[in-house]
């Protein structure tokens, strides 16, 4: 067994499949050796692109399991490297097994994204499509899966490309400019730098805008429902997830902990958390309760405070009007006379299902969130503080033009704007941001 951690020379294994049982098993191998190592293995050397069945032996002769071996040569492999699958049974006993006999055989055990790893350093793929890998695993929703699924192809790689050739384009023309000063360019005056400069913020905005949704589809949207005691959150909580979530009774504090449940809204991945009726505290446990709902509220995207229409008291006054949204409830024993107090806040029924297609599309505007979209591709927090950092740079330098006609500055600002647009794809990306990007993924990937 190799004890060395040299990308070039390695032979990296692991299961490729999630932990449990299954019918099939997959161990994956990539390096300079994998051909061999499986070789060694099954008695006989993988098929390339082709699948071939075998006898998993240990050295003893010993019949470990039968399955399935194919392989795929370098550079035409996911890694670029050699690369061959074992397809075995799916018993975490039997894997392990394998698993073991292969690195004795020769092969290091992965670490955590390190066959997207090679794959990004042998450039099969770029940062953003690595990244989309471990997107489309987490996938919330089926419109996340198909966003990370355009970035695994190369959507957003492409939308990135070609801000960069912008960028690229306009800046050797302003330096070029610079360098040849006889030809006197009046910089303000060029109608080739305007319009390019109008062409840049247009593409760097719109990119930004598509980031922002795919972001959404990403991390989802943390809502809070929150109120006093019997307002009707569990009952909401519930009715949005389709499943009886957590407990209703007409018992008012029935909720004692924070009960949480990620739903699909036509697409969004929203994460609710149902948390304590807020009031004064009967006991300890109420009050631990009551105290990690304000926690919640306070760490929460949005809050939906929930009131009882028949409730003559005022909403409760929470910390954060910014992010609140208040939501009347019960409308089905509402009066009239308390029907008309609710004027232009959300009213809601959880018996007659009034008001929640309304309180849905709600839920969607504050998100951000157009659903329906067959352009948007996944995105992370980092292209979006990138994105915003080459777009800032921009505007900074077109101020610099406008302002004291100083193309010199103009340039510089463009290389700026470059500098961040190509810590997106990972062109110039530091070896600490890399290593925990692939840190987060799964072993087999």
């Amino acid at each position: 067994m190799s004890g060395s951690t040299n990308a070039k020379t390695d032979t990296i294994v692991a299961i490729a499949t999630p932990p449990g049982r299954g019918g099939i098993g997959v161990i994956r191998l990539s390096g300079p050796s994998a051909w061999a190592i499986a070789a060694h293995l099954a008695g006989k050397e993988p098929s390339e692109r082709s699948v071939k069945y075998a006898y998993f032996k240990n050295a003893e002769g010993v019949t470990l399991d039968t399955g399935l071996t194919v392989g795929f040569k370098t550079p035409h492999s996911f890694t670029g490297e050699d690369v061959v699958e074992i397809q075995g049974h799916g018993g975490p006993v039997v894997q392990d097994v394998l698993l073991k006999e292969l690195v004795r055989l020769g092969a290091r055990q992965a670490r955590a994204g390190e066959f997207s790893e090679r794959a990004f350093l042998n450039n099969k793929i770029d940062l953003t499509q690595a990244e989309a890998i471990a997107d489309l695993i987490n996938s919330a929703t089926e419109q996340a899966a198909l966003g990370a699924l355009r970035s695994l192809k190369g959507e957003f790689s492409k939308r990135v490309n070609e801000l960069l050739e912008q960028m690229v384009y306009l800046r050797a023309y302003v330096e070029a400019a610079i360098d040849f000063p006889e030809e006197e360019i009046d910089f303000l005056a060029d109608t080739v730098v305007q319009a390019k400069l109008d062409v840049l913020e247009q593409s760097v905005g719109d990119c930004l805008r598509q980031a922002k949704q795919g972001a959404i589809l990403t991390t989802g949207m943390k809502l809070v429902l929150a109120g006093k005691p019997n307002a009707g959150k569990s009952s909401l909580l519930n009715s949005l997830a389709g499943e009886e979530t957590a407990i209703v009774t007409s018992i008012a504090g029935t909720t004692r902990d924070i009960v949480s449940q990620t739903i699909d809204i036509d697409g969004l991945p929203v994460h609710i958390l149902d948390t304590a009726g807020l009031r004064e505290a009967s006991d300890e446990v109420e009050r631990i309760g009551v105290e990690r709902a304000r926690q919640a509220i306070e760490e929460a995207d949005h809050v939906l405070f929930l009131h009882d229409i028949n409730d003559d008291e005022e909403p409760l006054i929470i910390e954060y009007p910014d992010k609140t949204t208040l939501v009347y409830t019960k409308q089905d024993l509402a009066t009239g006379k308390n029907n008309s107090v609710v004027q232009n806040d959300l009213l809601v029924s959880i018996k007659t299902e009034y008001g929640l297609e309304k309180l849905k599309e709600h839920i969607k505007m504050i998100a951000g969130y157009q659903s329906g979209s067959e352009t948007v591709f996944t995105a992370r927090r980092r292209h979006i503080s990138e994105l915003e950092r080459a777009q800032t740079a921009v505007k900074r330098g077109r101020q610099q033009l406008e302002e004291n006609q100083a193309g010199e500055l103009l340039a510089d600002e463009l290389q700026q704007a470059q500098n961040a647009i190509n810590e997106i794809t990972g062109e110039f990306t530091s070896d600490d941001l890399l290593g925990k990007i692939f840190g987060s993924f799964c072993i087999g990937k």
